[in-house]
């Protein structure tokens, strides 16, 4: 394919993934009501008795369920948007590597939904709860609704991208990049790493927390070296002749 080519592939992936996140938004904010109460009532839950979430703007709350709409309409379109990301990257693709189509979907989409319930019932909790915390005789915790949300959508997308490390890795060891050997000898790296993007993407400064966040990411990394070593590419392993032809 020429530059214009890519280009114009590019631009056609692009507004299929916008269309389907377009009706995502539309199907998520028919129901924006449920929606609403299903992320901000555990929020809410954490609050001193008698606590509430205030909003001080007249159109927060509104653009609010426009967001929790978006953001729900983005996860119900993850599907479409990984699969015209897949298809975008066929083409440079053998023939023998594109029957990983489905299986990349399915556990893209897994994975990501996976990594999103762990953010919204065990991780985000737990930061809330540490936040809420500090309410005393003297200072009382009166959240927004604005940036209690915007807290938890970047949580939530981190852990969702957090999660997708299995997958990347089960293809990257199919196409011989990686092995499980390869990966358990760089363990100690890969664990400080593990912690620094705990650090940077923890919403609390405690240890725990980050801890918390961490603990998921080793146990992936973990099952990421069972995976290679499993289906990694071994040398056995039909390769594809240097002269055949990339679609």
């Amino acid at each position: 394919m020429s530059f214009l080519e890519h280009l114009d592939e590019l631009r056609t992936r692009l507004t299929i993934s916008a269309v389907a996140v377009l009706v995502g938004f539309l199907v998520a904010f028919a129901f924006s009501s449920h929606v609403f109460d299903f992320i901000m009532k555990p929020l809410q839950a954490a609050l001193p008795p008698g606590g509430k979430l205030v909003y001080t703007e007249p159109a927060e709350a509104f653009l609010l369920y426009l967001k929790i709409s978006a953001l729900a309409g983005t996860v119900l379109a993850a599907p479409v948007v990984i699969w015209q990301l897949w298809l975008f990257i066929a083409p440079g693709l053998y023939q023998h590597e594109k029957r990983y189509a489905i299986p990349f979907v399915m556990l893209s989409s897994f994975f990501f939904v996976s990594g999103a319930a762990f953010s919204h019932y065990l991780v985000f909790p737990f930061a809330w709860r540490f936040f809420a915390s500090f309410n005393t005789d003297y200072v009382e915790f009166m959240p927004r609704i604005a940036p209690a949300f915007s807290l938890y959508s970047k949580l939530m997308l981190a852990m969702g991208g957090v999660f997708q490390m299995p997958t990347l890795v089960f293809f990257l060891a199919r196409m011989g990049v990686v092995s499980g050997r390869m990966l358990f000898r760089y363990t100690k790296y890969a664990i400080l790493i593990i912690f620094i993007v705990a650090a940077i993407i923890t919403p609390g400064p405690d240890v725990v927390s980050q801890c918390l966040v961490a603990a998921p990411m080793l146990m992936l990394y973990a099952v990421s070296i069972l995976i290679a070593w499993v289906f990694g590419k071994k040398r056995t392993d039909e390769v594809a002749p240097p002269t055949e032809a990339r679609e």
